[in-house]
């Protein structure tokens, strides 16, 4: 059961107005196709959390403080006897693992 859903970020929003208003800087395009592949691979996990049959609640995009240092939690599952904490990237390319 999802408690909080997923939207998109604020700047996301903002660069996604600014792009479709101006020529972005070759920097701030890169920057703003960035965050929006970022939303698009978190909303791809979502669906797969969906899919999960145990009874657990969900709770996506948590901005939390801590000693004035903030850090976001892209998705949080919470069941009976565990939590889980996910940390979602959308990356693409070829990827090589050597050694260890």
């Amino acid at each position: 059961m999802y408690l909080k859903n997923r939207s998109e970020s604020e700047e996301l929003r903002v660069m996604k107005v600014l792009n479709s208003r101006m020529d972005l800087a070759e920097k701030e395009k890169q920057y703003y196709l960035n965050l929006q592949k970022g939303f698009e691979g978190e909303v791809i996990f979502d669906g797969y959390l969906k899919r999960i049959v145990i009874q657990s609640l969900i709770l996506n995009d948590l901005l939390l403080e801590q000693n004035h240092s903030h850090y976001q939690i892209d998705s949080l599952m919470i069941s009976q006897r565990l939590s889980f904490l996910f940390e979602v990237k959308n990356f693409e390319g070829e990827y090589y693992f050597e050694g260890d």
